[in-house]
């Protein structure tokens, strides 16, 4: 057929459908290959292009595919584990489960994120090394990466990003601080919806709170509620589903009906919990295990060291006698039998073409030998003696050049170390797992030559100057190619060695996945030879197949050092031949008439399903069928399958010969071929409960949770077993206690290379009687494999200590776990049967992880149906609960050099957050038994959910008395006083309103400047004089009085991007007694999400009239906005650039300094709009405040960079300035958006000693300017004026931002002690504030155990569970603070958390509502202490924290009480009866992963949820799941109950850089964050 190029998915899908059904016929062999062609091209005669020859890719022969085809369904299935019981069993469990299990919630996916068969990342076959689970490489897996634009973690860079661009999130990043808008909502504004308001903003309808008795944001100031996501009110039933949403796309089901669901299967009846206590002053312990009272345990005697029959010589066989070393043995049959074959290799034909005779090797070896001692490195110095260790890097289908250069080496002296082939395509570390490790076994060894053959050699990758290059861990090797060698001189002798010298040495992987190297000496190695000879019966020309590696274990055992030793024939099968044909091993068997074959259990099942090749095998001449991997129980079903398939083709039943071995004990034990006596063999059908607690049962056969046994033979000849204990020291078990098996005997392994600890710990065991005697005065060494000693010497095992996982008080091997998975519908899942199996440690227990490669094309719903059989299956069957299940694309998982799974790789990859599985089902609800009991509470009726852990039925009189007693100083501090005799002579003190002072000023300094706003190039773009700042205030009060109308008290609007203009119009209300608020203007690129916020502080405000820009105006009365907020329903918009020319008649005075001055509205952490009135007193109070702590003069400069619209940003942008007279820098945030260094610069060259700044600004400075801090010194950026440099915020102070800027810029002069934080709140907006000569910040670390239960524990630094806190400024003058119980409202002691309540003349007034409800003032702003200070009215400010005493000496002398701030009362988190601030949690998380770029945690129904923004490929998502749900665990004893991963810059927040976590809870209810995924623990 001509070369055709079709496009198969441009065909008419009736020809698709006669094309699939022509291929089914092909591959069935209902159709010739000429009758395929013709009716294909038939079919695609009309469709197809031709092209010309030699062009195009080359597609296999329809012949080729066909063979391919048909060989690839004979190992599509791995039924190695299979058992009829087993399945049988998992069966009825699931059976049982379907009765009674509610359906669990399917994990929500981005369909991006689905793994389709057509993405997976590309595989390349490897012709060293391949699978060694699977036969075949056809479904190749392609790289799964992410649509669209990489994403940026930082911080915001430009104000106006498009944030409507995409519904899939394009590159987006989080807005920080911002000049318009709260928030930039990434994604499709349709379906993204409003940032802090809902568009229905009719006052009177509130949104009622979910029914969720952990949630503490039920604030109890009446504010209003605005929420970021919900463009309709969310009504929530009292089901917990969420109504009132529209549902615009194809979704699983809503986030809360799925959340009803998980709540509804976490109800079901679970296995009783560990039992349960709780202490006080150990809250912390975990539950320990305890052992079950019904356990069966062991009743037999001790057991007695079973010895092996003796070693006897001559051997009836070898009349001649065994050689006395393999050196000797090599000289024999080199000589006597030189035209004998030693080695042959088949070709990927299957033809035996590489033949190597006994008189070929004797003369190879010996140029080897002779070139490795007096040639290699001569010349450069490198020179190779005796003893040193050189590496073989042999392929695996080159047998020939590796028996060579090993005997080569042995011959010379020089010690060899097998290695596998570091190729190029194993260079990623999927498919090169383990290669750093072997690497750095390499180095340890102090290897500097690798020998390889020369076809190896050409394909290693080369540098350009042609040398190979050095591979990652690898140490530098000088590559010595052992083929074409001169001959040895003729009197050169192999020179003389000692028997007990390194014979070479054998790389294995230890439980930890670390690679060592076991040494085996040539004495060892000798005794193994004869043993083995003995065990297996050898004799001189037999001939074995051998189909395992040869470079180590069984395979280099028996097929490079028996077969020499006693002159046999040996001929390899190559892993790569095995992969096209499974029967080839077989087909040598009977064409050889070979009497042994060295197999794995996989080659016979393989063998078994090879049923075309079946006719011609006979096993009549096969006396010994070894089965290297005999120690794994599962081995027995292809035994057995085996046996029953073969016995008519002359395979004897004494013929199958499973063997035990490990690395350190060598062979361990191997059945005896032709037994005779009775007790040579047997099996026993053993209860897994029993073996779980480590004691033999019998159970009955038809039991469906047994584990049916083969022997592993007896103890091999000369040597001695016994069975030590698992844990603590090695006292011997009872006869039927299972332990780990250990061996004395000549040919054991010596040490572990270079680990003298280890090698002890393994290599030199003394057994102990239970009495503590000594057992025996031999050595043993460990096998790491798991069983007991049967009658007569029979060796059973049950696993390893590699695969043994310990839950709790019982063990479970990992390949029973296999079994059991593979039994729950391996035929349509599982790919191949390739399934990890691990446990690792979470909360000092373990936890078992399984990871399954999923077949191509699986649906979600069908992987999650899988997944949660597998749960019920392993749970009932094995009465244990699975941790994680994780599934993976097919061929996915990493690979050790013959293609198995490598278990250490996988489980570093799934640990450190790399393996990107395609499903993940967590369970720590099941699982997770030894939380710490849960804290108790009876609350009073009446108490709030926020109040539950204060409440207690010890009254605060009787806790008061208790501290006089103890001599508890009571937690109260204050600021120094507010006098007025160091200031008689400033007239600013004569005055008691802002608007006098202002006038005074234009009078008494009219050219003095006082605000001078740059731009993002530093360029003065405004400046204005005292003088000018009054005529343009004057002229704005003539405009609302002449065009407004207005009258005096009217609330005004003002909506003005930061700057003086702002200031201006701030200044022009109170000239006409009108009372400004102050408002953030919409965003003009996010007008959907940002005009709600305006709109409902504009109503809340009742404002009548709205100041504003030209700009601004337009933006109102645009379309867009228009859609949002009809125009007309505005109130009166006043344009402050068209000012009439006229001079205000008076400036209005208010009558009393009581009355209101300002308005201040602010969005709370918990979504509450709350708006504070400010008295013309407290706000003359607080800048005289500011003015005393900071020492602000008219001839300081003072640099602002944060947002003017709320809490001290406002005071210090429009009223300080005034009041002190001093000249303020104004920088607005968004210019450093747009120039990082603009504050920074700024600072610098206008000399600014005192600077104020928010979090969103000190961040952008970091991240943007990490990497600019040389450029910035060059430039002559230089902060060593700034003396104070403070954050301004409401919140618990971010340490780690404050500590990485201040480190980042010290290069540039920045003082450490000069930054810190301020601490403000609604009811007072400046409480702390840290001045120029103020004791520096103090900082102090407490127990997080302690502070969940609301107790204060200093701790030092470094301890675990530590927590560093930073003091929130010092106490402004005129301020005096208390902690209170927020419950009892008794005053607490020193360093005890509670309330913090404050009492200041610069307090806010009240809550400003539009319901007229003043029933929370006095409880929030004239509250009165149970105990202490009774008479002094306080205001609560709704945080947590505590006052500790300090060394350091304030101003007046007396010793510095630091105030610390732990964090919002409606922000905490109440889980289990504990407190849990959630910043605590989130910190935990961001350390999980790097790819978490931010997170947010809330609750809903007693459920933690987390919020992770992914800075990566959608692909890692599914990392993140298991590693957030283990920090959480392990550092605060929590189970995550839904974890969601979503795009950078989903996480809403405000302007003050504060997360707004019940908008993004709303949000993620409401089905509106569009996440990449989420998942519903179990």
């Amino acid at each position: 057929m001509a070369d055709i190029e079709v496009d198969i998915t441009l065909l008419p899908e009736d020809v698709r459908e006669k094309l699939a059904e022509l291929d089914l016929e092909l591959s069935e062999g209902d159709i010739t290959r000429k009758g395929y062609e013709k009716k294909k091209t038939r079919l695609l005669t009309p469709y197809m292009k031709q092209q010309p020859p030699g062009q195009g890719p080359s597609a296999p022969s329809p012949s080729t595919a066909a063979q391919r085809k048909a060989q690839r369904r004979l190992t599509r299935e791995d039924n190695r584990y299979h058992s009829e019981i087993r399945t049988e069993a998992v069966m009825q469990a699931l059976a049982m489960h379907n009765k009674r299990v509610p359906v669990m919630p399917l994990p929500s996916k981005r369909t991006s994120v689905n793994y389709h068969g057509q993405q997976r990342r590309e595989r390349h076959g490897d012709s060293s090394s391949d699978d060694d689970d699977s036969v075949f490489d056809e479904e190749h897996s392609r790289g799964f990466q992410r649509g669209g634009n990489s994403r940026d973690s930082g911080a915001s860079s430009s104000s106006y990003s498009d944030a409507g661009a995409s519904p899939h999130h394009q590159a987006q990043e989080r807005p920080r601080s911002q000049q318009f808008g709260n928030f930039i909502i990434p994604g499709n504004t349709a379906r993204h919806a409003l940032a802090d308001v809902m568009q229905n903003s009719r006052h009177s309808h509130h949104i009622s709170q979910p029914p969720d008795v952990t949630n503490n944001a039920k604030s109890l100031r009446q504010a209003d509620r605005v929420g970021r996501y919900n463009q309709s009110s969310v009504r929530i039933t009292t089901t917990g589903n969420v109504t009132g949403v529209e549902d615009d796309g194809p979704r699983h089901g809503k986030v809360s009906a799925k959340i009803q669901q998980l709540l509804n299967t976490l109800k079901r009846p679970k296995r009783r919990p560990l039992k349960e206590y709780f202490m006080d002053e150990d809250e912390h312990t975990l539950e320990m295990p305890t052992a079950d009272p019904n356990a069966p345990k062991p009743e037999g005697n001790e057991l007695t060291p079973v010895p092996g029959e003796q070693l006897v010589f001559p051997l009836p066989q070898i009349p001649s006698g065994l050689p006395h070393n393999l050196e000797a043995a090599l000289q024999r049959y080199g000589s006597s039998s030189f035209k004998a074959n030693a080695v042959t290799v088949l070709d990927q034909h299957g033809k035996p073409s590489y033949n190597l005779t006994y008189g070929k090797l004797l003369s190879r070896t010996q140029k080897i030998a002779f070139n490795l001692l007096h040639k290699v490195g001569h010349k450069e110095g490198m020179s190779i003696k005796l003893g040193d260790r050189v590496a073989l890097v042999y392929p695996n289908n080159d047998p020939i050049s590796f028996i060579c250069a090993f005997y080569g080496c042995v011959m010379a002296g020089v010690v060899p170390v097998p290695v596998e082939v570091p190729l190029t395509k194993r260079v990623s570390d999927r498919h090169d797992a383990g290669g750093a490790g072997v690497g750095f076994l390499l180095g340890s060894l102090s290897v500097c030559w690798a020998l390889t053959s020369e076809a190896c050699f050409k394909g290693l990758p080369k540098s350009s100057s042609g040398e190979v290059i050095t591979f990652k861990g690898w140490p530098k090797l000088n590559w010595f190619v052992t083929e074409n060698l001169s001959k040895p001189t003729k009197d050169w002798q192999p020179p003389s060695k000692g028997e007990d010298v390194p014979a070479y040495i054998e790389y294995t992987i230890n439980k930890d996945g670390s690679t060592v190297g076991v040494t085996v000496t040539r004495n060892t190695m000798f005794c193994h030879c004869r043993t083995l000879t003995v065990g297996c019966n050898y004799s001189e020309g037999e001939v074995m197949v051998c189909v395992l590696d040869f470079k180590r274990d069984v395979g280099l055992w028996h097929g490079i050092l028996c077969s020499v030793f006693n002159g046999m024939h040996v001929i390899f099968i190559p892993y790569s031949l095995m992969k096209v044909d499974p029967a080839s091993w077989m087909k040598m068997v009977t064409k050889y008439k070979a009497c042994v074959a060295v197999v794995k259990s996989r080659d016979m099942h393989w063998g078994l399903l090879a049923q075309k090749d079946h006719k011609d095998i006979s096993f009549t001449s096969l006396r010994m069928l070894l089965v290297a991997d005999g120690a794994n129980p599962w081995s027995l079903t292809s035994c057995d399958s085996f046996l029953s398939a073969f016995q008519a083709k002359g395979l004897k039943a004494d013929a199958i010969c499973p063997c035990a071995s490990s690395s350190e004990a060598l062979t361990v034990s191997v059945r005896r071929p032709g037994r005779t006596s009775s007790s040579a063999t047997g099996r026993g059908i053993l209860s897994m409960q029993g073996l779980s607690f480590g004691v033999v049962r019998v159970d009955s056969e038809n039991s469906l949770t047994s584990l049916t046994l083969q022997d592993c033979g007896q103890v091999m000849p000369g040597a001695v077993m016994v069975v030590i204990r698992l844990e603590g020291a090695p006292y011997l078990c009872k006869t039927d206690e299972v332990g780990e098996l250990c061996v004395c005997s000549g040919y054991t392994g010596a040490a572990y290379w270079g680990l003298q600890g280890l090698s002890t710990a393994t290599f030199q065991v003394q057994p102990l009687h239970s009495d503590g005697r000594l057992a025996a005065d031999k050595m043993y060494v460990r096998t790491g494999l798991i069983g007991f000693l049967g009658p007569g010497g029979l060796v059973f095992v049950c696993g390893s200590k590699e695969g043994l996982m310990q839950i709790a008080t019982r063990r479970h091997n990992t390949d029973d776990i296999i079994a059991t998975v593979l039994a729950v519908e391996p035929m349509k899942f599982i790919y191949r049967g390739r399934i990890a199996v691990f446990s690792i440690s979470v909360l000092k227990d373990e936890r078992i992880v399984i990871i399954a490669e999923q077949r191509p094309d699986c649906t979600e719903e069908e992987s999650f149906q899988w997944m949660s059989r597998v749960l019920q299956a392993v749970d009932s069957i094995h009465q244990v609960g699975v941790y994680c299940l994780a599934l993976v694309p097919p061929n996915y998982l990493p690979k050790t050099p013959l293609g198995g799974i490598h278990l250490y790789e996988t489980k570093k990859k799934f640990l450190e957050g790399s393996l990107h599985p395609a499903n993940v089902l967590m369970c720590p609800h099941t699982c997770v038994t030894n939380l710490p009991k849960p804290r108790e509470f009876h609350p009073a009726f009446d108490a709030s959910p926020a109040d539950l852990p204060f409440h207690s039925d010890v009254t605060p009189s009787a806790v008061h008395v208790g501290n006089i007693v103890q001599g508890a100083r009571m937690a109260w501090a204050q600021g120094r006083d507010l006098g007025i005799g160091e200031e008689d002579g400033d007239a600013s003190r004569k005055h008691q309103f802002l608007t006098e002072i202002l006038r005074w000023r234009s009078q008494s300094t009219p050219d003095h400047i006082m605000f001078t706003m740059l731009n993002a190039r530093m360029q003065p773009h405004l400046t204005v004089t005292c003088s000018q700042l009054h005529k343009r205030a004057e002229r704005i009060g003539c405009l609302l009085m002449e065009k407004g109308g207005l009258n005096t008290g009217d609330h005004v609007a003002l909506i003005y991007p930061p700057g003086i203009e702002l200031i201006a119009a701030f200044y022009g209300c109170l000239y006409v007694g009108c009372v400004p608020v102050t408002i953030r203007p919409p965003h003009p690129q996010n007008v959907g999400s940002t005009l709600p916020t305006v709109r409902m502080i504009v109503e809340v405000s009742k404002s009548v009239a709205i100041l504003t820009s030209t700009f601004v105006i337009k933006l109102l009365k645009s379309k867009e906005a228009g859609a949002i907020v009809e125009s007309k329903t505005w109130p009166k918009l006043l344009d402050t650039d068209d000012l009439p020319k006229r001079k205000l008649a008076a400036v209005y005075r208010a009558p009393t300094p009581e009355m209101i001055c300002y308005l201040d509205f602010s969005v709370s952490t918990t979504g509450m709009l709350a708006g504070v009135k400010m008295s013309h007193a407290a706000a003359t109070a607080l800048c005289r405040a500011q003015k005393l702590q900071c020492e602000l003069y008219p001839s300081r400069d003072v640099a602002l960079c944060l947002d003017p619209y709320c809490g001290l940003g406002l005071v210090l942008w429009c009223l300080s300035s005034v009041y002190s007279g001093h000249h303020s820098i104004l920088i607005p945030p968004s210019e450093v958006e747009t120039n990082p260094a603009v504050w920074l610069s700024s600072v610098s060259v206008y000399k600014v000693r005192d600077t104020f700044c928010s979090y969103g600004v000190m961040e952008l400075c970091t991240r943007g300017l990490g990497t600019s801090t040389s450029a910035l010194k060059a430039k002559g950026v230089n902060l060593v004026c700034v003396r104070a440099c403070c954050v301004i915020a409401e919140e618990r102070p971010r340490i780690q931002l404050t500590t990485s800027f201040t480190k980042l810029f010290a290069s540039l002069g920045l003082s450490p002690r000069a930054v810190s934080t301020s601490f403000g709140c609604r009811v007072n907006v400046g409480i702390g504030l840290q001045g120029a000569s103020c004791p520096e910040p103090t900082t102090v670390y407490v127990d997080l155990r302690a502070l969940r239960n609301d107790r204060v524990t200093l701790v030092e630094k470094g301890s675990p569970h530590s927590l560093c806190l930073m003091e929130s400024g010092k106490l402004l003058p005129g301020v005096k603070v208390v902690i209170a119980n927020p419950e009892t409202k008794g005053q607490c002691a020193d360093s005890h958390l509670g309330e913090i309540w404050v009492s200041s003349p610069h307090s806010a007034t009240g809550y400003f509502t539009i319901y007229g409800d003043d029933s929370l003032h006095q409880d929030h702003f004239d509250s009165r202490l149970a105990t202490g200070d009774t008479q002094t009215s306080y205001a609560r400010t709704g945080f947590l924290g505590f006052i500790r005493r300090t060394e350091l000496t304030q101003s007046d002398g007396e010793r510095h009480d630091a105030i610390f701030v732990v964090g919002g009362l409606d922000e905490t988190i109440v889980l289990r009866g504990m407190r849990y601030h959630p910043i605590d949690v989130e910190t935990s998380v961001l350390r999980a992963h790097r790819k978490i770029c931010e997170c947010a945690v809330f609750t809903w129904t007693n459920l933690l949820v987390v919020v992770v923004e992914l800075d990566g490929n959608e692909n890692e998502a599914l990392d993140l799941v298991p590693l957030v749900t283990n920090a959480v665990l392990e550092e605060h004893y929590l189970i995550v109950g839904v974890v969601v991963v979503v795009d950078p810059g989903v996480i809403p927040i405000n302007s003050r850089g504060e997360k707004q976590r019940m908008h993004l809870r709303d949000g993620f209810l409401a089905d509106q964050l569009d996440p990449i995924y989420v998942a519903y623990n179990m």
